[in-house]
This record gives C-alpha cells, sequence and structure tokens, in this order.
C-alpha cells in the first residue's frame, strides 16, 4: 500500500466529485498546499481565489451556500478555524449553511513550519459550534470517503486534513472502504485495552498494536473519524468490553477527541482512561519524527500509556 496525505486525497475527492456544477471552491492563495488547485484545473469556473483573507473567504462561500451552492473552503487548519473563527460561527453554523471547511497542515506533523503553523486546537473549536460536524480522517482511502459525506450530507461540516504522506489504515485511495459518519470504525477487537485514536494518530496506534501482541496483551483499535457527533455506543461498549481506554491525537488534550470521549465515559461508563496527546503547550520547529518523539506521540509512547491504563485498571 502507497502512502498518500490526507490533503491530496481531498483534492483527488473534489475532482471526482467537481462535476456537479453545485460545488464551488474557495481557496486562501494555497491551492498548491492543499490540493484544490486539482479542481481549479478542471473546474476554473467555480473555484475563487481570496488571497491571505480566510474571514473573507468564509463569508462568501456562506453567501454562495444562500444560493444553493455546496460551498468547500481551504486553507492550513491554523488559519481556516482560527482567523475565521467568528465567521464560521456567524455566518455559516449559527444559520446552518452547507459549508463545508476542509483545513490542511493540521497537528505538529507540519513540521519545520513550527508553531505558528501548527494548529492543535481546531478540533476543540470546531467540535464546540453548534451545528457544526467534525471528520478526522486517518489515510487516503478514509479521506476520501469523509469528503464524499461531507459532501453528501447537508449543513457545515470541518475535515482535518494533515500535510504529512501516511501509510493506508483502509486501503488505497479510491476503493470505498467501511466509513459510517457518526459511527467508529474497529480496526481490531481486543479484550484488554481500548485504544481510540483518530487521524495520523491511527497508524501510530497500529503500531502500538503490533507493541502489545508481542508482549501478550490483547487491545482493541477504534478509528474515531468523527469528533462530532461522536460514537457513544462505541466508547461505552469499549468501557464495558475492556474495562480501561487511551486516546491518541495529534491534538491538544484539551478540548478534542481526549475530552469528547471522556465527556461520554463519565456520563455513562466510567473506567480508568488516559489520554496520548500534546499537553497544554505549542507546537516547535522540527522534523515530523522528531516531534512525534518530543511530544511522546510515536507507537512506543501509546503501547505504554496503554499498559498503564491496564495497570490502573487492575487495581
Amino acid at each position: 500500500m502507497g502512502k498518500m496525505a490526507t490533503r491530496e486525497a481531498y483534492g483527488r475527492t473534489l475532482q471526482e466529485i467537481g462535476a456537479d456544477e453545485k460545488i464551488v471552491v474557495f481557496d486562501a492563495d494555497l491551492a498548491g498546499s492543499t490540493n484544490t488547485g486539482r479542481f481549479k484545473k478542471d473546474f476554473p469556473e467555480r473555484f475563487f481565489d481570496m488571497g491571505i483573507a480566510e474571514a473573507n473567504m468564509v463569508a462568501c462561500a456562506a453567501g454562495m451556500a444562500t444560493c444553493g451552492k455546496t460551498a468547500f473552503v481551504s486553507s492550513f487548519a491554523m488559519f481556516a478555524t482560527e482567523r475565521a473563527c467568528e465567521q464560521i460561527r456567524n455566518s455559516v453554523c449559527y444559520p446552518r449553511l452547507n459549508v463545508k471547511v476542509c483545513a490542511s497542515h493540521a497537528g505538529i506533523t507540519v513540521g519545520e513550519d513550527g508553531a505558528s503553523h501548527q494548529c492543535l486546537e481546531d478540533l476543540s473549536i470546531m467540535r464546540s459550534l453548534p451545528n457544526m460536524t467534525v471528520l478526522c480522517p486517518a489515510d487516503a482511502a478514509s479521506a476520501r470517503m469523509a469528503v464524499k459525506a461531507a459532501y453528501e450530507n447537508d449543513g457545515p461540516f470541518y475535515v482535518r486534513l494533515a500535510r504529512l504522506a501516511t501509510d493506508s489504515v483502509y486501503g488505497e485511495f479510491g476503493e470505498d472502504v467501511d466509513f459510517t459518519l457518526g459511527k467508529a470504525h474497529m480496526v481490531k477487537d481486543g479484550t484488554d485495552v481500548t485504544i481510540i485514536a483518530c487521524g495520523y494518530m491511527v497508524e501510530q496506534a497500529v503500531e502500538a498494536l503490533n507493541i502489545l501482541e508481542s508482549e501478550g496483551i490483547s487491545a482493541r483499535l477504534l478509528d474515531m473519524h468523527t469528533i462530532k457527533p461522536i460514537d457513544k455506543e462505541a466508547i461505552i461498549k469499549a468501557s464495558n468490553d475492556t474495562g480501561c481506554i487511551v486516546t491518541c491525537e495529534e491534538h491538544s488534550i484539551i478540548g478534542g477527541l481526549g475530552s469528547a470521549v471522556a465527556e461520554v465515559l463519565v456520563e455513562n461508563a466510567p473506567c480508568p482512561m488516559l489520554r496520548v496527546g500534546v499537553k497544554d503547550e505549542f507546537g516547535r520547529s522540527g522534523t515530523p519524527g522528531e516531534l512525534m518523539a518530543y511530544y511522546h506521540l510515536t507507537g512506543a509512547d501509546i503501547a505504554d500509556k496503554a499498559k498503564q491504563a491496564i495497570a490502573l485498571k487492575n487495581k
């Protein structure tokens, strides 16, 4: 299976669905990086480069949506969600318009661009907005299905995309994989601990499964590609079946996947739970591999957390 970044899968999927004349695409002078340039090449009359003006971009997309268009807007996650937060809130989510914010270069694997470009707060911001659906696909195949789900369902969507090419978890780009909006995908079943991951961290969690299996530990892995609405049923079942949970996200541990899972557990099925993610700090400049190790987000780190969770369960 080849590597492909989810941002590239996004661009290819826009090409795939672009024949629908209701689709319009907006970008903030980053079409080469976000991969919306593919849509621009095929459908230039429905592509709008708004320059470095994300707030205006979102407002214009909202206006198009009031006229019956399906609007996709793209920039780096840092700028799409934080420069344009007020417009996403008031112009998109409040009137529940059909705008899809598909933001690339999320998380620390942006790498050498450093803290100013490494968005670690976007999931927290977007999941707090009423009417917003939040997706964080793991690989190219699931990114394709996530973008198609956003296209096929009315209303505001946030799709988190990565710069770094990742291994295939589901299959090759172009395949229709097992992706159901709002439902976690069980990558592997297990009985001793459940690992719940999203985005690039699913690849790292697969590595953790191999480590744990070599030590005789049976781990369940759930890809929680839909952060909102989160799959409460799968979380509650995981708590009841395995007795402890580890969440993994390339995001701050405040407000993201870990927080969403904890909210479900505390109200429905409390169990020992530990979080793998960036602590309350900004990113740094470095290669993706260096940063994953520095922030303790590797497969080995996840495996260690899983063993700690099991120890807490057994106390």
